[in-house]
């Protein structure tokens, strides 16, 4: 009776757009998975995770800054990332906002800007926490799908543009899917945006797509327009720092930054991610490594799949968006008895859906030769 009072309790204290959030999946967790299933070793393909791991130049940072000790709060603007990235990029730091990981700003965005009953729009399928940050909000969320070929459906984004809109979600590369947004289809979603909307273009995968001819860069395509708008990156895919959480965006007025800064926590970014960033910045052979082996392995993968029978999306990215014809939940479960981690997703339209990362070539051959066997009558 005391837990069920309790917990009564806790629900009557809830808002009600938290009491009805979906829960995000990270994904299994690998060392529940080794004890669960009895396994001497995993492959885990769910998080888009760089596979070679951290930068050596950032690892040495690490060492430096704990040889120093972590006795102090890191510096709250992050002012030594924010120059290098403003060197980077060449434009005035101030335009700048670091995130502990780019959802972190996703969702700094979504505390300053929406309000209950303001409209979101984003793409379908998409990564969770578009949809969740704004109704946590109390703001609603209406999503444009893709054409059955997994291309951008340039009416269906100007109809759902047609109509008061406060933000406006896009990730390039998709996630989950890989695809891109042509320079021409991100250049008229731009243009049927109201123009008291704020435009997020997510690029956490930039760096896997961006030596692709058809993609387009968005602060390239932005950067003459009037309207507001920002641009976000991260250090957790192509660079390799998934665990430190650091990630960054890049605003078209200092007065959006100026904004974000009111609502985000003194110290969002702790000292080790931030001098780690500065130098896997700085380390050009790690990243161009890291792209290249994604970029072969990709292109390896999706033709196997495609032999094999399965509808594999075009990506750009550094995982795969696969139609297994079946339940994804089952594939899932089954693929964790064979010691490899993946997604199914959940997002109506896609039950039938893995995600899986672009790894070494060695998990990824456990990966094809599991799902061979999960699909292969005894």
């Amino acid at each position: 009776m005391r837990e069920s009072g309790y917990s009564e309790a806790i629900r009557r204290l809830l808002r009600p757009e938290v009491g009805g959030l979906p829960a995000y999946d990270p994904g299994a967790d690998p060392e529940t998975v080794l004890l669960d299933y009895g396994l001497e070793r995993i492959v885990k393909l769910s998080n888009n995770e760089n596979p070679y791991g951290i930068s050596p130049l950032a690892a040495q940072a690490i060492q430096q800054r704990l040889a120093q000790g972590l006795g102090r709060y890191p510096d709250p603007a992050g002012k030594d990332l924010c120059r290098a990235l403003a060197q980077r990029h060449g434009i005035a730091r101030e335009r700048i906002i670091l995130g502990n990981g780019s959802e972190n700003i996703l969702e700094l965005l979504c505390q300053t800007f929406l309000n209950t009953g303001d409209q979101v729009v984003t793409q379908s399928p998409c990564f969770g926490l578009y949809e969740i940050f704004p109704l946590m909000m109390g703001a609603q969320v209406l999503k444009v799908p893709l054409t059955e070929s997994f291309e951008c459906d340039v009416e269906a984004w100007c109809k759902a543009l047609d109509r008061p809109v406060k933000l406006v979600f896009i990730s390039n590369p998709s996630n989950p899917v890989g695809t891109a947004f042509s320079k021409t289809e991100l250049e008229a979603i731009v243009h049927a945006c109201p123009d008291d909307c704020l435009l997020v273009i997510d690029e956490a995968y930039y760096e896997y797509a961006v030596s692709d001819p058809s993609y387009p860069d968005a602060l390239k395509v932005l950067e003459a327009q009037e309207r507001p708008w920002i641009v976000l990156r991260t250090f957790s895919k192509a660079y390799g720092l998934a665990s430190l959480r650091v990630g960054y965006g890049i605003a078209s007025h200092i007065g959006i930054v100026e904004a974000l800064h009111r609502v985000r926590t003194p110290y969002n970014v702790n000292q080790l991610a931030q001098e780690a960033a500065v130098a896997a910045l700085e380390d050009n052979h790690h990243l161009q490594q890291s792209v290249a082996l994604v970029s072969q392995e990709r292109t390896r993968l999706t033709t196997t799949l495609r032999d094999e029978g399965y509808r594999v999306a075009t990506s750009l990215a550094n995982f795969l968006f696969i139609d297994t014809t079946v339940d994804a939940s089952q594939v899932v479960q089954a693929l964790l008895r064979e010691g490899v981690i993946v997604k199914a997703w959940r997002e109506p339209g896609f039950e039938t859906f893995i995600r899986a990362s672009v790894s070494l070539p060695a998990e990824n051959d456990l990966f094809l030769q599991a799902l061979t066997r999960i699909q292969t009558p005894a």
